[in-house]
């Protein structure tokens, strides 16, 4: 007897979220800059992501992506990947991308910001197993209300917040930021 993959099918439906959610963050800032970024990963994380996806159309929540006064940018250190990521995460149900982005630079940085709108629009593919799908991930442009750190991640997974004055050789998307940040975003 042989097995049905429905693996296709849950990725078509990842594509049509993204699709919707994609457009509509599109249409609600205007000049947002936009990147591509593509992940190879296993069938098990495939899967994980699309039904991610299928939810809202973000692989990886919402994002915060906020300076201080001098310019200087947050990061966190994610312990599971050991890299500097912008502080961000999953979006709760009835939560909107913003307040999400929020709630997480809060729980990750002990901060709160004034955001502006979107800094950033990635399209995220995935490739895995013989399928593919993408999914949005939006990262909002924040000015920071004030600039004492303290972590308090409720899932554990960020170490340390700190600022940059120039962005880490181990942080993730170095290129993305570093392009948005040199264009005097």
């Amino acid at each position: 007897m042989t097995a049905v993959d429905n693996l296709w099918y849950l990725a078509d439906e990842a594509d049509q979220q993204a699709e919707q959610t994609y457009h509509d963050l599109q249409s609600r800032h205007d000049g947002v800059t936009e990147f591509t970024k593509t992940r190879w990963v296993s069938r098990r994380r495939f899967q994980t992501v699309a039904q991610r996806i299928s939810g809202n159309g973000l692989p990886y929540g919402a994002h915060a992506l906020v300076t201080d006064d001098s310019g200087s940018v947050l990061l966190v250190r994610h312990r599971d990947v050991d890299m500097w990521v912008l502080p961000g995460g999953e979006v709760d149900d009835g939560e909107s991308f913003k307040a999400a982005a929020r709630r997480e630079l809060h729980e990750e940085a002990g901060i709160e910001a004034t955001f502006d709108g979107l800094a950033l629009l990635g399209r995220v593919e995935f490739h895995g197993d013989g399928h593919t799908t993408w999914g949005a991930l939006p990262i909002y442009e924040g000015a920071a209300d004030s600039t004492e750190l303290s972590v308090d991640d409720p899932d554990g997974e960020i170490v340390q917040a700190r600022w940059f004055e120039t962005l880490p050789d181990d942080a993730r998307d170095r290129s993305v930021l570093r392009s948005w940040l040199e264009d005097g975003s």
